[in-house]
């Protein structure tokens, strides 16, 4: 895995839709500044001319309607062409994601290769890099927008839609995205983390997703699990029944932050986010269980979850 820092940044392109949009990006920047340049310069030679000498009629047609015409009508060839295809349909060798934006956190499915049987995780998608991956996107409550800059433009979830887009990966890395359309208290901590791996450790670690639940020898961290009806709202597959009320963690351990984002997935960190989830994140639809739970329970279910790799 990347030890680097999760890069988000929309001018450090990472895939082929990115380097698209920088480089329109900046043909838009330099164009523009040259506009600006130009007409600093008319302004200053007209400060310069005597009053009465300027022919308005020319420079009124000139430049406020044959020029924009033209300016606008090369800069709306230039971006079509250089506008990333859209598909109806996903090519053949796509990878095929869906991705449902809840308040405030993300359900991420995949579809297991050699079953058919859907994979479910949560704020973390994992694609092989040099492979297109097709984005169906969803929203489970309000309009959220689905945004990982330096893999290209956004796109919003709409209740009752499906949206989709197509993103790309150029190599193996870990990228920042974040819901960019404001959704509620909570909404700067909807982030989530694209993972780019080899197609052999995609492959591998897609296939570690399909399992259940491994075995634990920390047999009261789940016993805590149920007893305080943590399953109510998770899945653990193997250990409890479905439920979509909150993040499934069948393999929560092997994630490399907790919350959309919001902490690191360490050993304090991980307790820290059970005991005290309010404090963390405000409005957050699981509460705190410091003060419910005993200690040495939370301390418990924290060490068991953290092995759920």
């Amino acid at each position: 895995m990347n030890d680097a820092p999760a890069s988000q940044s929309a001018l450090h392109a990472a895939g082929p839709v990115a380097e698209t949009l920088v480089g329109v990006g900046g043909v838009l920047v330099l164009g523009a500044g040259a506009i600006f340049l130009g007409v600093m310069l008319l302004l200053w030679r007209a400060s310069r001319r005597a009053p009465g000498t300027v022919d308005v009629r020319r420079w009124v047609i000139g430049g406020g309607v044959v020029f924009p015409v033209v300016v606008l009508t090369a800069l709306f060839a230039y971006s079509e062409w250089h506008r990333p295809p859209w598909r109806v349909a996903p090519p053949k060798d796509a990878l095929i994601v869906g991705v449902t934006a809840h308040m405030w956190w993300w359900e991420v499915r995949y579809r297991d290769p050699a079953t058919g049987a859907e994979i479910v995780t949560a704020n973390e998608i994992r694609i092989p890099a040099g492979r297109p991956v097709y984005f169906g996107l969803g929203s489970a409550d309000v309009i959220h927008s689905f945004w990982v800059p330096p893999l290209g433009g956004k796109m919003d979830a709409i209740p009752g839609r499906v949206q989709h887009l197509q993103l790309q990966a150029d190599r193996p890395g870990v990228w920042r995205g974040q819901c960019a359309e404001y959704c509620g208290a909570q909404h700067a901590r909807m982030a989530l983390h694209v993972v780019a791996q080899t197609p052999a450790e995609f492959d591998a670690w897609l296939a570690a997703q399909a399992r259940p639940a491994a075995g634990s020898a920390l047999d009261r961290g789940r016993e805590a699990f149920l007893a305080n009806r943590c399953n109510a709202c998770h899945t653990v597959r193997g250990v409890s029944a479905e439920s979509r009320l909150g993040p499934d963690l069948t393999h929560v351990g092997s994630r490399l932050y907790l919350g959309a984002g919001t902490v690191p997935n360490d050993a304090a960190q991980r307790l820290a986010w059970v005991a005290h989830t309010q404090q963390l994140k405000p409005g957050a639809r699981m509460p705190s269980s410091h003060g419910r739970i005993e200690p040495a329970a939370l301390q418990a279910i924290a060490n068991w979850l953290g092995e759920l790799q």
